[in-house]
C-alpha cells in the first residue's frame, strides 16, 4: 500500500483502540444501554438523509442493526460498566475472529485449515491466562459477558458478508436505526423511564457528549468509511492484518489514560491472543506462492 494509505489504517486503528477509554469516559456519566442508544441514534440522524439507503433487503438491516447494537455493544458497555477494565475488553472483544471462523464452518461448510486450529488454541490459551487472574478489575462475569459481544459480533460479521458488495458505510448508517428502539426500549426497562433518562441527560457534561459524538462519527463514519475505502482498493491479506494492533492500542491507552495496571499476566495473555490472530490473519499470505518472473534472455 502507499504510504498515505498505511497511515489511514493506521489512523482507524488508533480511532478504534482508543475507543475503550472513551467508552468508559462515557460510561462514568451514562449507564450502558442510554449510551449505546444515544451512540447509534447519532450514528443513523442525520446521515440517513443523505446517504441512499443500500441495495439490500429490509430484514439484513434490521438483523445487522440488532446483532450489532443489542448484541455487541450494549453487552460490551454492560460489562465495562463495572465487570471488565478497557484494556482487557480491547482483547477479548478480538475472539469474534474465531467465533466468524466457527460460524462459517457451521453455515457454509467451509472446512478447518491446520492453522486455524493452531491460532484457536494460542487464543484459548491467552483467555485461560486471563481466566486464571480474575479480580475485580477483570471479573468472570464480565468475561463472559465480552465474550457474548464478540459472538454477536461475528453474527454481523456473517450478516454483512451475505449482502454482497455494497456501500458498507450506507450500510452500517441505515442499520443503526433500527439498533435504537430495541437499546431505547432496554434502557426504559432496566435504567429508568423516560423522564428519568431526560434528568440524566440534563445533568451529563459537555465532555461525555463528546465521547457519545465521538463514538458515532470516529467510530462508524470515519472508521468504517475509511476502512472499507482501503478494502476496495486493496486486497484483504493487506489491510486487514493491520486490526491486530486494536488491543495495542486499547490496552496501551488504558494505561496511560485510566492508570491500567499492565501486569506481567496481561501481557502474556495479550501475547497468545494477538499469536493467534496474527496465525489466522497472516499464515495464508505468507504461505502462499510467490510468482515466477519469467527471463527473458536477448
Amino acid at each position: 500500500m502507499p504510504f498515505t494509505h498505511v497511515l489511514l489504517a493506521l489512523a482507524v486503528v488508533l480511532v478504534w483502540g482508543t475507543n475503550f477509554v472513551v467508552i468508559r469516559w462515557g460510561l462514568d456519566e451514562l449507564p450502558p444501554f442510554l449510551l449505546a442508544t444515544l451512540r447509534f441514534a447519532l450514528s443513523a440522524l442525520p446521515w440517513m438523509l443523505f446517504m441512499p439507503r443500500p441495495a439490500v433487503c429490509w430484514s439484513r438491516l434490521i438483523a445487522f442493526g440488532m446483532l450489532l447494537g443489542v448484541g455487541q455493544f450494549a453487552l460490551l458497555f454492560l460489562a465495562m460498566r463495572s465487570s471488565i477494565s478497557p484494556g482487557m475488553a480491547s482483547l477479548v472483544i478480538q475472539m469474534q475472529v474465531f467465533f466468524t471462523i466457527g460460524l462459517a464452518l457451521l453455515i457454509w461448510r467451509e472446512s478447518l485449515r491446520v492453522y486455524q486450529v493452531m491460532g484457536l488454541l494460542l487464543a484459548v490459551g491467552g483467555l485461560g491466562v486471563i481466566a486464571s487472574h480474575l479480580n475485580a478489575a477483570v471479573t468472570g462475569v464480565g468475561v463472559l459477558i465480552v465474550l457474548a459481544a464478540a459472538f454477536s459480533w461475528a453474527c454481523a460479521n456473517l450478516v454483512a458478508k451475505s449482502v454482497g458488495r455494497v456501500n458498507m458505510l450506507h450500510f452500517v448508517v441505515w442499520s443503526s436505526a433500527f439498533a435504537v428502539p430495541p437499546l431505547f426500549a432496554l434502557s426504559w426497562w432496566l435504567e429508568g423511564a423516560p423522564t428519568v433518562m431526560l434528568g440524566v441527560l440534563q445533568q451529563t457534561s459537555p465532555a461525555v457528549w463528546a465521547t457519545v459524538v465521538w463514538q458515532a462519527v470516529g467510530n462508524t463514519l470515519f472508521g468504517y468509511g475509511v476502512w472499507n475505502w482501503l478494502l476496495s482498493r486493496h486486497s484483504a491479506a493487506q489491510v486487514t492484518p493491520m486490526a491486530l494492533l486494536v488491543p495495542v492500542f486499547g490496552m496501551s491507552a488504558s494505561a496511560l489514560a485510566l492508570g491500567e495496571a499492565l501486569q506481567p499476566w496481561k501481557l502474556q495473555a495479550a501475547a497468545l491472543v494477538l499469536a493467534g490472530l496474527a496465525v489466522i490473519v497472516l499464515w495464508p499470505k505468507l504461505t502462499q506462492p510467490r510468482p515466477v518472473k519469467a527471463v527473458v534472455k536477448g
